[in-house]
């Protein structure tokens, strides 16, 4: 992919940014940060108006530590293409970590309407709400995940410890049980399930 990819880099400026925007993309894959940003800035300076190559810029700025600049990068993708779903999430993720929590939600909500399923959507939005410390929402959009994804056992889990909190035992129990059901060596479900059976 490496090799087919780099025969474009000399063509027109589009071919040669579409071809350096894979590269980076691949690059970054490989965790090969230094040639990912190469080609994210090859891939940029042959066409300001790439959503994709400004989003591959953002991560590799984001994988550097440097958020803020992440974030612009992001938005900047996102004036030029707004649907530009990735660069989106991204921008949630990013303000994640700089602890901009509602702003975080907002980009998450926004991709909601547009991914309806997403089960990486459904379980950003939870954990937002769970760092806000609204169990309530937190459960709710744990509840809309496993409609998506009915056998995934650390969400299963998630669901239990939430109830658990809120001292609802029995609900706690049913989804600790199917957590253990699809995972039978997660300790801290094995551990919960055996006090809940010595009371």
């Amino acid at each position: 992919a490496l090799e087919t990819l780099k025969m474009f880099e000399k063509k027109d400026s589009r071919l040669k940014s579409a071809a350096a925007t894979n590269l980076s993309f691949l690059y970054y894959l490989e965790n090969e940060l230094a040639q990912a940003t190469n080609y994210a800035d090859l891939a940029v300076n042959s066409d300001r108006y790439n959503p994709a190559a400004l989003t591959n810029k953002g991560n590799t700025v984001f994988a550097n530590g440097d958020y803020e600049k992440a974030a612009e990068f992001y938005k900047e993708a996102l004036r030029n293409d707004s649907s530009c779903t990735e660069a989106l999430y991204n921008l949630g993720l990013t303000y994640k970590k700089l602890n901009r929590i509602n702003e975080a939600l907002d980009c998450f909500l926004k991709l909601h309407a547009i991914l309806r399923n997403s089960a990486q959507v459904l379980h950003q939005i939870a954990d937002i709400y769970e760092i806000m410390e609204d169990p309530n929402q937190a459960t709710e959009w744990l509840l809309q995940l496993i409609s998506v994804v009915p056998t995934d056992p650390h969400v299963l889990s998630k669901i239990g410890k939430l109830y658990d909190n809120e001292g609802d035992k029995s609900q706690a129990f049913h989804y600790y049980y199917e957590s253990y059901r699809y995972f039978p060596s997660n300790i801290e479900v094995i551990e919960w399930l055996g006090a809940y059976y010595i009371d």
